[in-house]
């Protein structure tokens, strides 16, 4: 019997003929890339939720004091100097990209349009739909903007469903209101067409944003849309798209501070409109219990004065279920008073979810968790408690809106996400 050949360098696997140098530069590059897609995921954790699975924080703080002496030294340590701790994803790249953002971002707000009727201006900075109306007034007064279109890195479309709303116009007008001026813009402007609108955004906190653009699927895709209701049922895109934070301004009362956890005795908090099903199921399974504060409706308020904001004082964790939208002022005004909210809800891409970990300040639960919910928030120790409450604090200057606006307030968040973007849309 012949001995078998070596096979010829023609019937070789083709990678033995890739120097080692070039091997190794190979496997560099793809350890790179997978470490990148791995951190991208891990950052987005708590917007896509369908694979989520609740594990208590397992800090093991036993006191307030003690937890203040931990984050000051922590925060006084060179890799989170400032203040920046780890309620944020990456917090050197944020403080970094941060002060690049104030430094060079330039956006440019087309003139056209009305004012005193669907453009330029808010409708009011009241309500739940305040978060439109003080960005349409803080954009205009920033130094954010720029007259100069050529210097912009994005181009903001001032059109306000909200007003729309306001003045009674019907669904049927607002979508052609909207489609008429946009191509207005796209005929009348070269900017549009340089990248088939990714470079442009609108900002719509109003539910009727998602009706009024009907009319135009290619701004609904192409262009960044900053929404109160990130729903994938209207076509909400992450990570082009961005949550906006509903706020219910002005605030009743003062912020829940560090000093206050005494006071909540309370474990859980709930009471609004039942409509949507979750909400109908977390009144039928938990209105009758002795621990949990779960009404069946809204509260009263012949009751007394501001009876419903001033148990958010005496509640550890309170519950925000999703509505007709998967939004909801609840969470905000839970941020505000101090108590940690429950994210009940399958999907919901949280506001400033690319910066902040929502892990370390809030609970993320699915809808099916709502039959375990009074077990789940008993297994959260104090010193859990106090973590995730400390951690709050740190955050809440991010969900208010001034005007005019301060550094790390609601709208430099939104901007900050809107810079975050510039930079991936640009070809």
């Amino acid at each position: 019997m012949s001995a078998a050949k070596p096979p010829s360098s023609q019937s070789l696997p083709s990678f033995t003929s890739i120097s080692t140098k070039q091997g190794l530069i190979l496997i560099l590059s793809t350890l790179t890339l997978l470490t990148f897609t791995y951190v991208s995921f891990s950052s987005l954790g708590s917007g896509l939720q369908y694979n989520y699975s609740y594990s208590p924080p397992t800090t093991t703080v036993t006191s307030v004091s003690t937890l203040k002496e931990d984050v000051d030294a922590e925060d006084g340590a060179s890799r989170n100097p400032d203040g920046f701790s780890d309620v944020y994803h990456s917090p050197e790249v944020f403080k970094l990209n941060y002060a690049e953002m104030e430094k060079r971002f330039k956006v440019y707000i087309y003139p056209d349009g009305d004012p005193k009727t669907f453009y330029q201006t808010p409708r009011k900075l009241t309500g739940k739909y305040a978060s439109e109306g003080y960005f349409f007034q803080n954009i205009r007064e920033s130094r954010f903007r720029t007259e100069d279109p050529d210097q912009a890195h994005l181009f903001f479309i001032p059109i306000s469903c909200h007003k729309m709303r306001g003045k009674g116009t019907s669904y049927e007008n607002m979508t052609i209101i909207v489609q008429n001026y946009v191509e207005g813009l796209i005929s009348k402007y070269p900017y549009w067409n340089r990248t088939l609108g990714a470079d442009h955004f609108f900002v719509t906190c109003h539910d009727v944003g998602v009706r009024a653009t009907e009319g135009l699927p290619l701004l609904v895709k192409n262009s960044i849309r900053a929404v109160c209701s990130p729903s994938y049922d209207v076509g909400f895109i992450p990570h082009k798209d961005i949550a906006l934070p509903q706020v219910l301004q002005p605030f009743a009362l003062p912020r829940g501070g560090g000093d206050d956890i005494e006071n909540r005795t309370t474990l859980g908090f709930w009471a609004g409109h039942r409509n949507s099903r979750i909400r109908v199921i977390l009144a039928r399974t938990w209105e009758n219990d002795t621990e949990l504060d779960i009404s069946n409706n809204r509260i009263d308020r012949s009751t007394g004065p501001l009876v419903y904001q001033k148990r958010f004082y005496k509640t550890k964790f309170c519950i925000c279920p999703g509505g007709s939208q998967v939004n909801s002022a609840r969470i905000a005004d839970s941020i505000h008073y101090g108590c940690i909210p429950v994210i009940l809800s399958n999907y919901y891409d949280l506001p400033f979810n690319d910066i902040l970990d929502w892990g370390k300040f809030s609970l993320i639960l699915k809808e099916k968790d709502v039959y375990d919910l009074k077990k789940i928030l008993k297994d959260i120790s104090n010193q859990q408690f106090v973590t995730l409450h400390n951690n709050l604090v740190k955050i809440q200057k991010h969900f208010q809106w001034n005007t005019p606006p301060i550094p790390y307030d609601a709208f430099h968040m939104v901007m900050y996400d809107l810079w975050l973007r510039h930079s991936v849309i640009k070809y």
